[in-house]
């Protein structure tokens, strides 16, 4: 057993983490798009909507053209019109990662989650790095050149989106979640990709133990190289936050400091996701909901952020706004697994984090 305490708070906690992942990334998906939906305009469409402070999935949109400029599935992702979760890539990996460990266990090889890609994910609802990885494999080709050929998104945020499953089955054990998470990026990603994806479980898996949400980001600090880039902007997020700037002050410095990168890069978005998670305190509607307006990847901020504010807090504390409306259900493009009850899924997730290994 693993220092998280009780056997039912390591339930409740992995429960909270999927839960927070899910909710997260619903209330980012109808603004995802970093270059139409800004900080700026999702606050301006927030203000119009009477919904700041945002406590609650967005609101419709106030006015039709509004909603034209949302993603396609704002309908079902909107308040009051959620009925269990959209079919997300951010959900898919987690569970792709929950179906790789009970297939392979914590052994696992890039090769078997790149012939789990193949055999269980669509292509098509594979994206940048991933589906250029995909190709590759389909083509023939072996990690690491699968991550390598042909593949200009090496260091964006896809990696990083896999990797909550790693921290939730370590709980409390950080350098264990980035090790794994590291055999899964390779197969699509390099550089800061791949210290993206071991920041990431490494944040989570430190949730399970970190008395604040500050401690788990310095602790996730520590498994990946501090001169790179995506230590230097988690760092430069934190000083800011010590320094008293307010949320806006940060999130304008960080953005002017990771200008060029593109919104999908795995840097400007960990900038994001940090301010998000140090501003909103360990406080779960806070956190997700400054991480959502904070723009960029929205619906994969939100997810992360969500999952680490879940396993901080626990799911018997997520407030009932976020998870009754999800109905415990899950829609998803793995093969075998739409419509899974996301209670089982942590139950089978539970089951991981007790094994030994």
């Amino acid at each position: 057993m693993t220092a998280v305490g009780t056997e039912s708070g390591l339930a409740d906690r992995i429960l909270g983490g999927w839960l927070g992942r899910i909710a997260g990334n619903m209330l980012g998906k109808p603004v995802e798009q970093g270059e139409v939906w800004t900080r700026e305009r999702i606050d301006r469409y927030l203000r119009r909507a009477n919904a700041l402070p945002l406590t609650d999935y967005l609101p419709e949109p106030p006015s039709e053209r509004e909603g034209l400029a949302l993603r396609p599935e704002w309908r079902a992702c909107v308040r009051g019109r959620v009925r269990g979760s959209c079919r997300d890539d951010d959900i898919d990996y987690a569970i792709l990662g929950l179906h790789l460990l009970e297939t392979h266990g914590f052994g696992f090889s890039t090769e078997q989650v790149g012939d789990l890609w193949l055999l269980r994910l669509p292509y098509l609802q594979t994206f940048t790095a991933e589906r250029a990885a995909y190709r590759n494999l389909a083509n023939g080709l072996r990690p690491p050149l699968t991550a390598t050929y042909d593949n200009p998104y090496q260091e964006w945020i896809g990696a990083l989106i896999r990797a909550d499953i790693h921290g939730w089955t370590s709980p409390g054990v950080p350098r264990r979640a980035a090790s794994l998470a590291r055999r899964d990026a390779v197969l699509s990603h390099t550089g800061n990709g791949v210290y993206g994806a071991m920041w990431a479980a490494a944040l989570v898996s430190a949730a399970f133990t970190a008395p604040t949400v500050r401690h788990a980001v310095d602790e996730a600090l520590t498994v990946i190289p501090a001169s790179s880039r995506l230590a230097r902007t988690v760092r430069r997020a934190v000083s800011l936050h010590e320094a008293g700037l307010s949320w806006e002050e940060t999130l304008t410095t960080l953005a002017q400091e990771t200008a060029g990168l593109g919104w999908i890069h795995t840097v400007p978005n960990a900038a994001v996701l940090t301010a998000g998670l140090l501003y909103g305190g360990g406080d779960f509607t806070r956190t997700i909901a400054l991480t959502v307006r904070g723009g960029l990847d929205t619906d994969s901020n939100g997810a992360t952020a969500g999952s680490v504010a879940g396993v901080l807090c626990g799911a018997a504390a997520v407030p009932e706004q976020w998870k009754a409306p999800l109905e415990d259900t899950v829609r998803s493009a793995v093969f075998g697994f739409d419509g899974v009850r996301i209670s089982e899924l942590a139950e089978r997730t539970l089951r991981l984090a007790r094994a030994d290994v």
